[in-house]
């Protein structure tokens, strides 16, 4: 299985940079590359909270799914 990490998608949507969000919710901009990228094996629910808040979006919007 695949978790697809749209972030960057809704990054472009919302006309921001990595390191602004970064910035706005207090995470380095190394770690959200790790998420961005899809390396990062767990998000933590306040971290998601807090993307959620700033890019206005759900958490489905960051995320989708698709089968090998």
């Amino acid at each position: 299985m695949a978790i697809i990490v749209n972030l960057d998608v809704m990054l472009a949507k919302r006309k921001m940079t990595s390191l602004e969000l970064a910035n706005r919710i207090g995470m380095t901009p190394a770690n959200l590359s790790i998420l961005k990228t899809g390396k990062a094996k767990a998000v933590r629910m306040s971290t998601m909270e807090a993307i959620c808040k700033e890019l206005e979006c759900q958490p489905g919007d960051l995320f989708s799914y698709e089968e090998d």
